[in-house]
């Protein structure tokens, strides 16, 4: 539910320009005051050149920035929502469960198993419409980094942000994520629910097989894929510009392989699918239009159906802005620089 937005946001885009603008009048500014003072003592060019003004470009040069930023601004058309329904679709809801542990960062597949599965999700929210979609982040714990949701931009823009940091435990933790990930759906009856797990396999931390058991029974379908090598390949991790592996407590190199048996068997506890991941196709799409075929239920989301237009209040703001720019000159006039619209007497 979007309160403000943006209706032409890579409009946006042309506000880095201003950073650059300002690079070059710091630079101008530098030179023109190195000049002054190759000419004399400042003191006697200020008496010599009275018209000669400090503040007058640096306020032009504020004033033309305000004015260009409020102009992008109104290029970018600014709305505010103004009317709120409740919308009834017609879909699915679909947890992602994916492992962030440090198994995830091998290079087995291209340019490694959490890069390559974080593409593969942006371009399924991509292609939603009214499906919900949340997602879980998981290692030595589980965690709820989107939760269900219809705001597809948000979900893509919190995807970005996931890395193996963000579980402060590592591990792998699949159970913890099943269960995590069946509390997460929209309560009531008669949802098409289904969860996504996106893992290499190598739980050490707890019994999946019982948490998949009972999300089973609360009529929630599980998907796996696993994601990785089966014949074992070494994590390696970027340290200092360094290209180095991941080694354990005694100094050996750690080796992480897909453990498939298990993925197959949460997959028909749950009802669902298993796919292994390739270098060409992470599965995602595949198992997605399985879910497809499960009986769509009525989502309910509150969104704002009508948005007004706040161009007007930026594009008076650029007006003023670039009229003052225009009547403020560089130099003092000397004609008015004795003017006093009001007298006082002390």
């Amino acid at each position: 539910m979007q309160l403000f937005r943006f209706a032409n946001p890579e409009y946006l885009y042309l506000l880095l320009i201003l950073p650059v603008l300002i690079a070059l009048f710091i630079i101008d500014r530098l030179r023109s005051r190195n000049a002054i003072r190759r000419l004399g003592d400042s003191a006697l060019v200020s008496r010599l050149m009275p018209e000669l003004s400090r503040t007058r470009p640096v306020i032009k040069f504020i004033l033309l920035l305000a004015g260009m930023s409020s102009l992008i601004i109104v290029l970018a058309r600014p709305q505010y929502g103004s009317k709120l329904e409740e919308v009834r679709r017609q879909g699915v809801e679909v947890i992602i469960a994916l492992d962030v542990s440090n198994s995830m960062l091998a290079a087995d597949i291209q340019p490694d198993r959490l890069t390559r599965a974080k593409q593969a999700i942006s371009r399924l929210v991509d292609n939603l419409s009214n499906d919900k979609i949340g997602l879980i982040v998981f290692a030595g714990d589980a965690y709820t980094q989107i939760p269900i949701t219809t705001d597809y931009i948000s979900a893509k823009m919190f995807l970005s942000t996931i890395g193996p940091d963000m579980v402060p435990k590592q591990g792998t933790a699949i159970g913890a994520a099943i269960k995590l990930a069946s509390k997460s759906f929209t309560p009531g009856e008669g949802k098409s629910k289904a969860i996504i797990i996106i893992t290499d396999g190598e739980n050490h931390e707890d019994d999946p097989l019982s948490e998949a058991e009972e999300a089973a029974k609360a009529g929630i379908v599980i998907h796996a894929i696993g994601i990785g090598s089966s014949e074992g390949v070494p994590i390696a991790l970027n340290a200092g510009g360094r290209n180095e592996y991941l080694k354990d407590q005694d100094g050996t190199t750690v080796i992480t392989r897909l453990d498939e048996e298990i993925l197959k068997k949460i997959a028909v506890i749950g009802g669902g699918n298993y796919i292994r991941a390739s270098s060409t196709s992470i599965g995602l799409d595949e198992i997605f239009r399985d879910i497809r075929k499960m009986d769509q239920s009525d989502l309910e989301s509150t969104m704002y159906t009508e948005y007004d237009d706040q161009f007007r209040i930026f594009a008076a703001l650029a007006l003023i802005f670039l009229i003052a720019e225009i009547i403020i000159m560089d130099r003092k006039n000397r004609k008015l620089q004795n003017v006093r619209l009001f007298r006082f007497k002390i």
